[in-house]
C-alpha cells in the first residue's frame, strides 16, 4: 500500500507559530502532531512508500521526517495552492496500488488495520459532531456506503464529519476522478478531493464509511490545547516525582532538563526541555524548549521556543525568539 499525506498549508490559523514550524510539526504532549500519524503507519506494517505533497518550510517537514521514520518517502512541492485535489494529483506518478492519504493536522483514533480485508472501493473515515455546520458531512446508505459529502450543511442531513482520513482500493478511478474535477470551475476557489470520491460513486464504486472512536483537531489554537489535554489524558503525561516548592495538577508533561521552582504546574500543561519557570501559575498551556517563564501567570496559551515572558496574566499566543514583559 502507498500512502500520501497532504501538509503544503501554511496554517494561519496557528501563526506566529507556523511562521517557523510547519503546522503537523507543533507538539501536543511533547511530540509533534505529524508524529502520532506515523507511527499508526509503522504499525500497520503494510506501508512501500509515503508521498508527501510538501509547501510551506518543506525542508524542516523533509528533515524531520527522515529522522523519525524509516519507511521509505518521497517528497514533492505543491506550487500552487489549487486545493486538495491538485495536491494528490502530484503523486499520480507514485500510485500504482491501492492508496491511504492522510491529512496531518488532526490526530484519530481508528484501526487502520481493516484496510488489510476490505474489498471496498475506498473507505472514508467520519466522526460524529453536533456542530455540523462546520464540516463536511458524509451522507451514507442503509448498507454504509456513502451517497454524498456536503460542505457546511445549514439542515442536518448528517452529523458525521468527514476527517481527512480515506483508503482508496480503486487508485485508478480515483484518479479518474480527480482528472475530471482538475476540467472543472473552481468549488468556491478550490478543487476538492472529495468531489473526486463523488464522481467514483457516480460511476459504480462503492465507498464505506467507518465511524472513528477519537478525533482530535489540531489546526488552531483552542482545538490545539483541547488536543494537548486528550493526548496527556491517553498515556502522554509525565514529570518529577517531585520538586521543592513546586505543585503539580495531573495531567502534565514535563520533559527532562525543565527547571521549576515556586510554581503551580497543570493540569494539561506540556513544557519541553530547557525551559525554566520560576515563581509562575501555569495551566492549560504549552511552553516550547529554552523558554523562560518569569513571576507571570498563564492559562490557555501558546508560548514558543526561546522566549522570555515576565510579569504577565492571561492568555497569549507567542512565537519563537521573542520577549514579552508585564508591569512589575
Amino acid at each position: 500500500m502507498k500512502v500520501i499525506i497532504p501538509l503544503a498549508g501554511k496554517g494561519t490559523r496557528l501563526r506566529p507559530h507556523t511562521h517557523v514550524t510547519p503546522k503537523p510539526m507543533l507538539r501536543v504532549g511533547g511530540k509533534p502532531v505529524m508524529d502520532y500519524i506515523l507511527e499508526d503507519l509503522e504499525k500497520l506494517g503494510t506501508v512501500e512508500q509515503i508521498v508527501y505533497i510538501t509547501g510551506h518550510l518543506k525542508e524542516k517537514v523533509e528533515e524531520h521526517v527522515h529522522q523519525i521514520s524509516d519507511i521509505p518517502s518521497v517528497f514533492l512541492e505543491q506550487r500552487v495552492q489549487d486545493g486538495t485535489a491538485g495536491a494528490v494529483a502530484l503523486a499520480r506518478e507514485y500510485v500504482d496500488q491501492p492508496v491511504l492519504i492522510v491529512f496531518v493536522d488532526t490526530i484519530f483514533d481508528a484501526d487502520l488495520s481493516v484496510v488489510k480485508d476490505s474489498k471496498a472501493d475506498g473507505i472514508i473515515w467520519v466522526k460524529e459532531v453536533e456542530d455540523y455546520q462546520r464540516f463536511g458531512v458524509v451522507v451514507s446508505d442503509e448498507t454504509g456506503a456513502m451517497t454524498r459529502i456536503v460542505e457546511k450543511p445549514s439542515e442536518p442531513i448528517s452529523r458525521r464529519a468527514n476527517i481527512g482520513l480515506y483508503y482508496i482500493r480503486n487508485w485508478k478511478l480515483l484518479f479518474e476522478g480527480i482528472d475530471h474535477v482538475l476540467t472543472q470551475p473552481l468549488n468556491k476557489g478550490e478543487y476538492y478531493l472529495t468531489d473526486a470520491f463523488q464522481y467514483m460513486i457516480e460511476h459504480g464504486a462503492r465507498i464505506e464509511v467507518i465511524d472513528v472512536e477519537g478525533w482530535y483537531d489540531a489546526g488552531k489554537l483552542d482545538t490545539l490545547l483541547d488536543t494537548n489535554r486528550v493526548m496527556l489524558e491517553k498515556g502522554r503525561a509525565r514529570r518529577p516525582e517531585s520538586v521543592a516548592g513546586v505543585t503539580f495538577v495531573d495531567p502534565v508533561y514535563i520533559e527532562d532538563e525543565v527547571k521549576l521552582s515556586n510554581s503551580l504546574i497543570g493540569p494539561n500543561v506540556s513544557l519541553l526541555a530547557g525551559t525554566v519557570v520560576e515563581n509562575s501559575t501555569l495551566r492549560d498551556t504549552l511552553v516550547g524548549a529554552d523558554s523562560h517563564i518569569v513571576n507571570s501567570t498563564l492559562s490557555r496559551s501558546l508560548v514558543g521556543d526561546s522566549t522570555t515572558v515576565e510579569n504577565v496574566s492571561g492568555e497569549m499566543t507567542i512565537g519563537d525568539h521573542a520577549e514579552v514583559h508585564g508591569s512589575a
